[in-house]
Formats: C-alpha cells, structure tokens, sequence
C-alpha cells in the first residue's frame, strides 16, 4: 500500500544567527581570545577582492573571511586555532533578551490546544547562518536546535598518498587549515532545502532529486525564516514564494536598521518586522506566537479535510422509512452491518 514519506505535521522556523539572534558578530569572542583587533580584521576582510582583483586574482568576497582566518593562523596570529577552540569560544557569546528560553518556550505553542496535541505537531528550530557552524555549537542556543548549517574547517588535512597507507598517523595538535563548508547568503537556500525535503534526516534523500509536495517533510508553507536584513532577501524570497512567512528584526538601539526593515516590507521581501527582542511581552514574541498558532490551525484543518474527503458513508438499509431510521438510530430497529475491510 502506497504511503507519504512524511506526516507535514511539523512547522520549522528558520534563523539567521549574527544579527539576529545576537547583537554583533560571533567571532568577537574569538578576536579577543587572540588578541586581534576586530574592526582590523573586518577592514582587511572587505578590502581583499579589491586588491586581488588588482594583483591579477578573482576571489568570492563570501569566501574572504574564511580565507583571511586560515591567513592568521598560518602566520601565527591565531595559531592552534582548532574546532576545540571555536566551541570554547562560541559559549562566550551573547544573546538578545529573551534566549534561549524562547527556544523552548515556542514549543510549547503547538501543545497548547486538543487538536495540536490530537495531531501531533512539532515545532523545530533550525539555523542557517554564513558564520561559524562550531562556535553555534557551542553557544547557549546549541541544545534548543534541531540543526545547524554554518561555514566549518578542516583540521590537519589527509595528505597526498593517503590512500595507500593502510594506518594515518595520529597528530596531537589540531589547527584548522582548510575550509570544509562555505555557506553564503545564496546558498543558505539550499538548506531551505534540505529541511523542506528532509534530507537533514534521511541522507538516502538528495537535495537535488525531485521529492512531489506531499512527500516533503516540512512544507515551504510550514516555514517562518527569521532574519536580519537585505543579505537574506534570497531566502525571504524562498520561504515567501513558497508561501511560509517571513520576518525580519533589528536592533532597537539602532535607527538605520529600522529603516532597513521597513525598506524590505515596503517592497515586499517580508511580511513584517519587529525589534530583536525574545521576551515574553515583546512584539516580536507576539508576532511569532499569533503566526506559529496560526500555522498549526491551517494544518489541523488542512489534515482534517484529508481525512474527511478520503472516508465514505457508512452503508445503510434501503428504502428504511423515516420511523425505522430514527428507531435504528436508537437502537431499537434492525442491526446495521458492519464491514471491517
């Protein structure tokens, strides 16, 4: 007998993480872990396609962070940086007011009423960010997250013949010297992807294979993306076309941030904005709260009709009068068959 790969009775929001779901940048802590001066590090970062591109070089500004750490570690500034390290100095971090509880707290909004919990639904929560997969990790947010899609390093990399050496040496020292996984502001749409099919949980589902809308794990429409600003218009566009719900937030402290959201709903890239704020009373919490409830409704009825349009009525005796109808349905007339194919 034919089934569906998955139920859809989940609802997934999706997060930004710098910006978002934090003040600042997260490699700050890092910076001052080595002593490196951050706004240095960022001027040189933003200055480097330029001056390849002088030299005769064509190198992804999203690739030039990535490339400018490895560069301060080979020459010291940062060395014995590992992965260790990075989760070390993602619990350093700090969030905006209200996480991580919030995390925890909007799961129980899909318990909240009967019919959720006669239906199942989950909430998940997943980040996608061009940052540092372990330094999230290893922040406060890590065990409220369902997964995470982040740049990652490579630490003493295989070396040439490897293939041929049946034991590798173990090397006591870790340092990243490669980059694993780059993650930019496009391609944080293929990990729309992966959660809407539900290749994050079953690996034998490729990304790129065509999966029919009843088989996905989590529909588009069961999204909210939750972000920070015009760098995440590519997947404000992807949830929003796939008709989930977009929000983008700022930091109250800082005016030009408002303006920036406001710019994005007035042309449509969001469906609305709010301050960076998770707490209980917040507009933001008030937004998302409404809107998961809102989504949770759409499936309880969009199940219920599924179940409705698939049943028959049950067979009944011909040309019954209405007086041996009502008594039947008493009780008191003849037996109605029962068929338990």
């Amino acid at each position: 007998m034919a089934s569906t790969l998955f139920t859809q009775n989940i609802i997934a929001c999706v997060w930004d993480f710098d910006k978002t779901l934090i003040p600042a940048y997260m490699q700050a802590p890092l910076f001052r872990r080595y002593g490196v001066d951050e706004a240095t590090f960022w001027a040189e970062t933003n200055a480097l396609a330029e001056n390849y591109r002088r030299r005769g070089y064509h190198i992804s500004p999203e690739i030039s962070y990535l490339n400018h750490l490895l560069t301060y570690v080979l020459s010291g500034q940062m060395g014995g940086l590992s992965n260790k390290i990075l989760r070390e100095c993602g619990a350093e971090i700090r969030f905006y007011p209200g996480l991580p509880r919030f995390f925890e707290t909007a799961r129980s909004w899909v318990k909240a009423k009967p019919e959720y919990v006669k239906h199942e639904l989950q909430l998940e929560h997943y980040v996608v960010s061009t940052g540092l997969a372990e330094m999230i990790r290893g922040s406060a947010v890590a065990p409220y997250l369902d997964g995470v899609w982040g740049c990652e390093f490579i630490e003493n990399p295989l070396q040439p013949g490897f293939l041929r050496q049946k034991e590798l040496p173990l090397e006591a020292a870790a340092e990243i010297a490669q980059i694993g996984v780059m993650i930019d502001n496009t391609t944080k749409t293929r990990a729309i992807f992966e959660i809407n099919k539900g290749t994050n949980r079953n690996p034998a589902i490729d990304v790129n294979a065509k999966v029919t809308p009843e088989d996905r794990r989590i529909p588009i429409q069961n999204m909210i993306y939750i972000a920070d600003g015009p760098s995440d218009v590519p997947s404000f566009s992807v949830v929003k076309k796939g008709g989930g719900k977009t929000y983008a937030v700022y930091n109250p402290a800082v005016k030009a941030e408002f303006e920036q959201n406001d710019r994005l709903r007035q042309t449509g890239r969001i469906d609305h904005y709010g301050p960076a704020d998770y707490t209980e009373a917040s507009a933001t919490t008030h937004w998302l709260h409404l809107h998961i409830e809102k989504l949770c409704d759409r499936i309880v009825a969009d199940r219920e009709a599924a179940v409705a349009s698939r049943m028959t009525r049950p067979p009944r005796h011909l040309n019954a009068s209405p007086e041996e109808e009502a008594a039947r349905r008493a009780g008191k007339g003849p037996k109605q068959t029962t068929f338990l194919e």
